[in-house]
């Protein structure tokens, strides 16, 4: 059986998304550092699997608005290759990787190859599990900066990460949220309503070719 991944659409109903299990390299080269990622592919991983083109998104504009990561404290939600937050890591911020459990020896093993050989510039990044709007007290408030990156594609989740995002924003930290705007899963809702409800929201960066945007949120002070 073939399967193709049609990044408009790459959540089908049937089980056929990565229905065999295989892995690749690509090296990445963002903001002047390469990075190799490997991507395990299989029934296991889904969606976590692939370095999205919102990922990637998101890394570029931070190069391209000179937004400072160095010395900041970071909580990458729903990471799963960890492209986004190893960068930063590797631009010198203190870097917490977060997913599901299975998504987790792939962030780990991503950590280790992009290692610089000088050491890593602040702490080496930790790898958690976070299941949003479950364990999420289990981490601090104390953030400056929480990122996502294409995490919002099933409506049914979207209570549980705005509980989890107002949580780990409670001392001012500030999200930036890196989507594909699909409209088959809900996506411009989140934007519209479900995030609004808690957080002042900003779109900061608008793809119409790929169709990604890409927000600016922070806590709204009567929360």
């Amino acid at each position: 059986m073939t399967c193709v991944v049609d990044e408009d659409d790459p959540f089908p109903v049937d089980d056929c998304l990565f229905a065999e299990t295989f892995s690749q390299e690509n090296l990445y080269s963002l903001v002047g550092h390469e990075l190799k990622i490997r991507q395990v592919f299989g029934a296991n991983l889904g969606v976590a699997a692939p370095v999205w083109e919102a990922a990637l998104h998101l890394c570029r504009y931070f190069e391209e608005q000179r937004v400072e990561l160095r010395g900041k404290r970071i909580i990458e939600l729903g990471a799963g290759t960890g492209v986004v937050g190893i960068l930063a890591a590797r631009l010198g911020a203190a870097v917490t990787l977060t997913d599901l459990p299975l998504a987790l020896p792939q962030l780990e093993a991503n950590v280790s190859a992009n290692m610089p050989s000088s050491g890593w510039p602040s702490l080496p990044p930790a790898v958690l599990p976070l299941s949003w709007g479950k364990d999420h007290m289990n981490f601090t408030s104390d953030w400056d900066l929480v990122l996502c990156a294409d995490i919002i594609y099933l409506p049914q989740t979207y209570p549980l990460l705005v509980e989890t995002l107002t949580h780990l924003c409670k001392k001012g930290a500030v999200v930036y949220l890196s989507s594909k705007m699909r409209k088959e899963h809900g996506t411009p809702g989140f934007y519209e309503e479900s995030l609004p409800s808690r957080f002042n929201v900003e779109l900061v960066h608008r793809d119409d070719k790929q169709n990604i945007n890409i927000y600016r949120a922070s806590l709204r002070t009567d929360q």
